[in-house]
């Protein structure tokens, strides 16, 4: 579902996003629980951005499908503490993760690009520019 860039800068892992409908790569069903990820949606002068921290999740673990005007991301986090523990406070999330949205404007979906840099993923997408302007037709009575 996501590939490393082979153009891989050794400063960020580079993911694709996959823009055809296909399974998860990870085994995540309807049936299993997953948490939430908390988005920041943007949008510069050419792109439509979003963002999703991640801490503690590994490249491999992060699927991206994006579908018509829909942007599913999906994953897996693993606790850095093995074996059982007696929490105090248990506020991180670990385990599967996913989110989906409806992207809030036209966008070339083809051409998205991610990076997945110290714990952040950030996506971008390309507007589309098509500004169609609808004429009115007049019908008299």
């Amino acid at each position: 579902m996501f590939g490393q860039n082979s153009n891989q800068n050794s400063s960020s892992d580079k993911l694709f996003i996959a823009t055809s409908s296909a399974g998860s790569d990870l085994g995540l069903t309807g049936a299993d629980t997953e948490g939430q990820l908390s988005i920041d949606v943007l949008e510069t002068e050419s792109d439509l951005v979003v963002v999703a921290t991640m801490a503690g999740t590994k490249p491999e673990d992060i699927v991206l499908h994006l579908h018509n005007d829909f942007l599913t991301i999906r994953g897996r986090r693993s606790s850095p503490v093995a074996g059982s523990s007696r929490y105090f406070y248990e506020e991180c999330y670990w385990g599967k993760f996913s989110r989906t949205i409806v992207l809030p404007m036209d966008v070339k979906g083809d051409m998205a690009t991610s990076e997945y840099k110290n714990g952040v993923l950030t996506i971008r997408i390309p507007k589309t520019s098509v500004q169609q302007n609808i004429p009115i037709l007049v019908v008299e009575d």
